[in-house]
């Protein structure tokens, strides 16, 4: 911990570019030449509509050809097929309004690390390095070719075909002792929308990558934290707030469960009951990447914490001991009068600095982000407790427990 300051006022007014996870690479430019995007990511309604329409329209023109789409010899209709329904119409549309509220909640952050002085002088050039390394990762045509190869590879060959594919007879594939033998429908879906789904949602595990790499690059310096901020957590409570930009993809992966899982518990006759630990594990794993790279300034909060309580500690044990002599052991003029002295209540905003530092948390995450964060989650599986039991129950359940 610094006991100074990070440097003069005109650090303020550097020339940082604008800090975003997704303002950059090949897919960004290329939605820009198609004027589906600006360089400040609006046209979002045109984006929604062509990429997902582009996924989902296909699919049911060519089940539609084929007598798949409500009916026909297969067990899993299109038309009734919950999961592709939220993927491309609900998940996709998170997914893509996402990035706008990410950029636009991600923006001033580099400014806040200034303005709050937060980098030291001697560090900011670590700092600059910081921010120019996650930018060139954010723009990285390799990275984006490789999650391509990726998602052909692993995401449509290995992961949906063998633990997201319905292993009974749909409007994309019947089974067979050959294999799955794809419909039309089915090929389509298999090599377009599938694949454009999972590069979406890889992108942003990508995302989330560089925003971990950049929070231990910044870790790495050594800040000027301040132990009786108010925030609790030396001065970069701000950081907290950035887990709410996340939202949206946690809501999408929300979506994207209760899709696989209406179609488990309306065709396959599965209860949701027998998915609580899914449900569970999807929650703690969503937490975790959001939550989890803010840690890495556990040290250095535990360091300034320690520190504060030594300093304060030593700074109260000075002022008491004065107050005690002069108050108490008649150290105090005899004109100078008890009431309406300022010696008690700097008695009383030192202790409120104590606890200040003695109540400093370890890293910048409250109780009240956690929940937030995993109602996000939930929400869209919400609808599926309709499996268990009637509405009308439900809410009465639900005002019983409010009310």
């Amino acid at each position: 911990m610094h006991s100074t300051n990070a440097g003069p006022s005109d650090l303020l007014h550097r020339d940082h570019p604008d800090f975003s996870l997704v303002l950059g690479g090949p897919l960004f430019q290329l939605l820009r030449r198609t004027h589906l995007a600006d360089d400040a990511l609006l046209l979002l309604r045109q984006r929604i509509i062509v990429i997902s329409l582009f996924c989902w329209l296909p699919l049911l023109a060519l089940s539609a050809l084929e007598r798949t789409a409500l009916g026909g010899n297969v067990t899993v209709p299109f038309l009734l097929d919950a999961d592709v329904h939220v993927r491309f119409l609900a998940v996709v549309p998170l997914l893509i309004a996402a990035e706008l509220v990410v950029h636009r909640r991600m923006r001033p952050l580099v400014q806040q690390f200034l303005e709050r002085k937060i980098i030291p002088v001697e560090a900011m050039a670590q700092f600059d390095a910081a921010i120019a390394a996650a930018i060139r990762l954010r723009n990285s045509v390799l990275a984006e070719v490789l999650l391509i190869v990726f998602v052909f590879a692993v995401g449509n060959l290995l992961i949906w075909r063998h633990y997201m594919a319905l292993d009974t007879a749909t409007w994309y594939a019947t089974p067979s002792a050959e294999g799955s033998k794809f419909s039309f429908a089915g090929w389509w879906y298999a090599y377009a929308s599938i694949p454009i789904f999972q590069f979406l949602l890889a992108r942003w595990y990508f995302r989330l990558f560089i925003w971990m790499r950049f929070l231990w690059q910044v870790s790495r310096i050594e800040l000027s934290l301040v132990p009786t901020h108010p925030d609790r957590v030396g001065g970069i409570g701000f950081l907290a707030n950035t887990a709410y930009a996340f939202m949206p993809v946690l809501m999408a992966h929300g979506a994207l469960l209760a899709g696989n899982l209406a179609n488990r518990i309306f065709h396959l006759g599965a209860a949701l009951p027998n998915f609580k630990m899914e449900i569970l594990l999807l929650v703690t794993l969503l937490l975790a990447i959001v939550l989890g790279p803010l840690l890495v300034f556990a040290p250095q909060l535990a360091q300034a914490k320690r520190t504060g309580l030594r300093e304060y500690g030593g700074l109260a044990e000075r002022y008491v001991r004065e107050f005690d002599a002069k108050w108490l052991r008649g150290g105090a003029p005899a004109d100078e009068a008890l009431v309406g002295s300022g010696d008690i209540q700097s008695l009383a905003d030192l202790g409120n600095s104590y606890e200040v530092v003695r109540s400093m948390r370890i890293a910048p995450v409250t109780r009240d982000t956690i929940l937030r964060l995993a109602a996000a989650t939930l929400i869209p599986l919400l609808p599926l407790m309709l499996t268990m039991m009637p509405l009308e129950e439900l809410l009465r359940k639900l005002f019983g427990i409010l009310f």
